[in-house]
């Protein structure tokens, strides 16, 4: 049995971090993994040796040229998405549903019937009116997360403007540190493809001086884009990735390690595979990063060749939010409705920073 026979190789205190490793990696954010939607891999170099008996899903590979140690992990393609959870009945169908991802907009507004000042709610541009503000949205699945140890629901909040990402720092600021669960902040922060001048960008120093107070929190930050059933031309252009890298030097997060993930629109992403590598390539040597492939309906995709897209990172690298048609077509193995079976949830940055570490020690 793989794990009984890297155990034997192993001093008592050897075998001590390495338990300890594995037991962080079994416990993220609260919620457990499935070992079923992990990607395995044939064992090169340890004889006698079966996969399926290494625990947690977590699989050694040993490359006898490189001499390295590589450890794999989630399929994240397969987590399912509740998207546009901008009211109260879409709220309370994501909670009773078996997704693992809740993702919903900010604008500043009012509540249906309301009057007075505005404040941020639940809606998309140009609806600024919701029976959801975003304090009761977070209490909601805080209370639903700590009644569901195991099954809890991550989180992304996309803020359609900085004044309404200001306007949410005292909201964000009471509830983000009692989060145990996946909380991403996303922001359309760099101008984009396709001659895109419809969408004002977030400011992105004015975003990164209120997220450096949320280090627990993944960094989803993207660009305004111009993309419909009609377009087949467009990329994320180098001076647009340049751009991305040079937003986040300036800002120094990448001197702090924080997670980052680029959502990038499927039909774009599809033609861009060579910029999207060098981008997460430069921003891995700090940060570790993913993209997240999302796409609005009618969207036109080449198929093939965000399939291409895809593999080439690794599913355990793409988060992948698009609507159950497209993701059919992708066709990555994932089991059951929509983008997949994935019941648990993940952060990424710890599960790689324990890898790192797993990975690095056996180097030793």
């Amino acid at each position: 049995m793989l794990f009984k026979s890297i155990a034997a190789a192993l001093d008592q205190s050897s075998l001590s971090v390495l338990c300890l490793l594995l037991a962080l990696v079994s416990k993220i954010n609260g919620a457990a993994l499935n070992a079923s939607h992990y990607q395995y891999y044939r064992v090169e170099g340890l004889e006698g040796t079966q996969v399926a008996d290494l625990p947690l899903g977590i699989v050694v590979l040993q490359d006898q040229d490189m001499g390295k140690t590589i450890i794999r992990a989630a399929n994240l393609t397969a987590i399912r998405w509740a998207h546009a959870v901008n009211s109260q009945q879409l709220l309370d169908e994501a909670l009773a549903g078996d997704i693992e991802f809740i993702e919903a907009d900010i604008v500043l507004g009012k509540l249906s019937g309301g009057d007075g000042d505005d404040m941020p709610v639940m809606a998309h541009p140009p609806a600024n009116v919701s029976d959801l503000t975003l304090q009761a949205f977070l209490n909601q699945i805080k209370d639903f997360n700590d009644l569901h140890e195991g099954n809890e629901k991550g989180v992304k909040l996309d803020f359609k403007s900085i004044d309404v990402f200001e306007g949410s720092l005292d909201i964000l600021d009471a509830t983000i540190p009692s989060m145990s669960y996946p909380i991403w902040i996303n922001a359309d922060i760099i101008s984009g493809p396709v001659d895109q001048n419809k969408t004002v960008p977030v400011d992105p120093n004015r975003f990164f001086a209120g997220c450096m107070r949320y280090k627990q929190a993944v960094l989803s930050i993207g660009w305004t884009t111009n993309w419909g059933a009609e377009f087949r031309e467009g990329e994320y252009t180098k001076d647009q990735c340049d751009a991305m890298v040079e937003t986040l030097a300036f800002n120094n997060v990448l001197s702090t390690g924080q997670g980052i993930t680029f959502p990038v629109r499927a039909g774009i992403a599809a033609n861009s595979e060579e910029q999207l590598h060098k981008l997460v390539a430069a921003v891995n040597e700090t940060n570790e990063s993913t993209l997240t492939i999302w796409s609005s309906d009618g969207d036109y995709v080449d198929v093939e060749k965000l399939r291409k897209l895809i593999f080439g990172f690794g599913v355990e690298r793409v988060y992948l939010d698009v609507p159950e048609e497209l993701a059919a077509k992708l066709d990555l193995g994932n089991a059951g409705n929509g983008a997949g079976t994935f019941n648990s949830l993940v952060s990424f940055s710890f599960i790689s920073l324990c890898f790192y570490a797993f990975s690095s020690w056996l180097k030793q």
